[in-house]
């Protein structure tokens, strides 16, 4: 595998630090800034807004630009978002600055995927693009929990100058690590690359993974009420348990990639099979102590085998444009995020359970296959006869130079 995948893999670890530590930062920020805790919370939106803004619109107007100038351009304006969050005066300055710092977290995932897979052969696509992932999982390991103690030991803003500085690391490696000649600027253009999403099969590819994720954070918002009042895990013991869930999902992105070399659809109903088990069992799992801890893991491989398969087929749907398919992508994630919250919420608001947000996570799940399964049908009815999917590779001797 290519170098130039650590310096994608170290811009994924400071986004995925900065979108997730700011849960564990909300009890400072709201009393250092006099807010209520509810309010603090619009900070979390804010972001997840910026990521959906930012995902397509980012991509579309950089269509024409060189990848590895556009990366480092997004990385740029993610230290830019995170400086301005450390030196924010009130609560509002804060807020725009976290819109800010999610602007460019969907465009630098979803244009770092399509250049990550025109380094590697065709039969690497899949590991390729979870490699880059891979720091995005390793965040929820280390970055999150180190950046939240900094945060509440140097104050909150220390957090935000430190995920800055890992953002001028990101910089300094892509600038050193991305080879000229595997960043072309597509000859697409806008008109090109907004054409893509008119695809039936690009909007299925997208709607598997609002549903597919949208099941992981039905379950994965309440899980910390899960652990501690159905589980009986003391409050203390979360931070140690999240940090499973990140080991898991590690390994989930790995299993995936490599999986999904072989056989990206097998991968991907597969995952989603193994995601709605997962989640149907949760109330059972959540019974005792150490089959708890153990559902936490489950739970992490089981959700992100299925990340690389996503990624890839909403890229090869979209092969003419793959930039801003791939950035949407990342903005459907989102919106699985904010959405798989609202309907595991409405499942404890009807009183039906501390558990029950993991089965309505399973029927989201379920749902997923359904959409996966829609849209094979309407791959294998446009290209009979095809077997395998994988993606679209472009040929080396084909790119042109990027600078």
């Amino acid at each position: 595998m290519p170098l130039a995948l650590l310096a994608l893999a170290v811009g994924a670890f400071g986004i995925g630090t900065t979108e997730f530590v700011m849960m564990g930062l909300l009890p400072d920020v709201a009393a250092d800034l006099h807010v209520s805790l509810p309010t603090a919370g619009h900070l979390v939106s804010a972001y997840a807004l910026g990521v959906v803004v930012g995902a397509p619109l980012l991509a579309a107007v950089t269509a024409r630009i060189s990848r590895r100038t556009v990366l480092i351009s997004l990385m740029v304006l993610f230290v830019a978002g995170n400086a301005l969050s450390a030196f924010a005066p009130g609560y509002d300055s804060l807020l725009a600055a976290r819109f800010l710092s999610g602007l460019p977290h969907g465009a630098f995932f979803g244009v770092g995927a399509v250049v990550a897979t025109t380094m590697v052969a065709p039969e690497r696509k899949a590991r390729s693009v979870s490699l880059m992932f891979l720091g995005l999982t390793v965040a929820n390991i280390v970055g999150v929990p180190v950046a939240t103690l900094m945060g509440q030991h140097l104050g909150w803003r220390a957090t935000f100058l430190g995920v800055s500085a890992i953002g001028l690391a990101a910089i300094a490696a892509l600038a050193a690590l991305i080879p000229h000649d595997h960043a072309p600027a597509p000859v697409t253009g806008l008109r090109g690359e907004l054409a893509a999403l008119r695809s039936l099969p690009v909007w299925l590819a997208l709607g598997t993974t609002v549903a597919g994720f949208g099941a992981l954070f039905s379950a994965y918002s309440y899980v910390t009420p899960m652990l501690t009042d159905a589980a009986g895990f003391a409050d203390g013991s979360v931070t140690l348990l999240l940090a499973l869930f990140g080991v898991g999902a590690t390994i989930g992105n790995l299993l995936g990639g490599r999986l999904a070399d072989v056989s990206l659809r097998g991968t991907l109903f597969g995952g989603l099979t193994a995601l709605a088990a997962v989640l149907a069992l949760f109330p059972l799992l959540m019974s005792a102590g150490w089959i708890a801890a153990l559902a936490v893991v489950l739970l992490g491989v089981a959700a992100f085998v299925t990340g690389s398969p996503l990624q890839l087929m909403v890229m090869e749907k979209a092969s003419a444009a793959p930039s801003l398919a791939s950035s949407a992508n990342q903005a459907a994630f989102n919106l699985a995020n904010a959405g798989g919250a609202w309907i595991g919420g409405l499942a404890l608001a009807a009183g039906f359970g501390v558990t029950s947000p993991a089965l309505a996570g399973a029927a989201l799940a379920v749902l997923g296959l359904g959409v996966a399964a829609a849209a094979y049908a309407v791959d294998r009815g446009r290209t009979p006869g095809r077997g395998r999917l994988v993606a679209a590779h472009v040929p080396h001797e084909e790119l042109a130079p990027a600078e």
